[in-house]
């Protein structure tokens, strides 16, 4: 199972997507709009929904499939309530997530932690964020071998916690075993082949393909 989970971040943002490739499709607040102008399926929809005109949330409520309206006020970020609901419902699907990564700071942040929440970091694997310049995939202790992504120049490794024994190779720059003992992002490296190799011990790891705006 293949789910798109959609936030607010316009479509100017978005990478190429291919709607075929996704079996579900979940909108947060206004990306339930963005997915309904792309011809998609509104599979559920979740938020407060006080982004929108009375005519949108009309829309919204006419097409969704499902509808999750969450109180303004709250612990929980709309795209945190989303996806877990993706989640209870599809334990074993993979989850892209687009619109989550530009705009404001406080909300990329959000994003960008949201596999270190308890309640997800068993799910952290199958959680990737995607916009139109970079693509982060998630990864716990073990080891792991990584493919270029189309159009990526750059590779990273983001310590998201301290990590243990982290060992990077078929990389363009290496590490053997180091020990990091705060979140720490090891930036602007590069694939040498079609494939990088990486291992570690504890903590967990964003793995991030870029490449510079263009």
């Amino acid at each position: 199972m293949e789910i798109l989970l959609v936030a607010g971040g316009t479509p100017e943002q978005w990478p190429v997507l291919d709607g075929q490739e996704f079996d579900y499709f979940v909108g947060v607040d206004r990306g339930c709009l963005y997915i309904l102008e792309q011809g998609w399926t509104l599979d559920l929809a979740v938020g407060d929904f006080d982004s929108m005109t009375e005519i949108e949330r009309q829309k919204v409520q006419k097409s969704a499939h499902e509808l999750q309206r969450a109180q303004a006020e709250k612990d929980d970020t709309d795209t945190q309530l989303a996806l877990a609901l993706a989640f209870e419902k599809f334990p074993q699907a993979n989850v892209t997530l687009v619109g989550a990564t530009g705009g404001r700071l406080d909300h990329f942040l959000a994003n960008l932690w949201l596999p270190l929440e308890p309640r997800f970091q068993a799910f952290a694997s199958q959680i990737k964020l995607k916009d139109a310049q970079n693509s982060i995939a998630y990864f716990l202790p073990g080891s792991y071998s990584v493919k270029k992504a189309a159009g990526m120049t750059y590779l990273a490794y983001c310590c998201l916690t301290p990590v243990t024994n982290l060992t990077l190779i078929k990389s363009k720059y290496t590490l053997d075993r180091v020990d990091v003992a705060v979140p720490t992002s090891y930036a602007s490296n590069e694939f040498v082949g079609e494939t990088a190799e990486f291992s570690f011990d504890t903590g967990m790891i964003a793995v991030i393909q870029s490449h510079d705006h263009q």
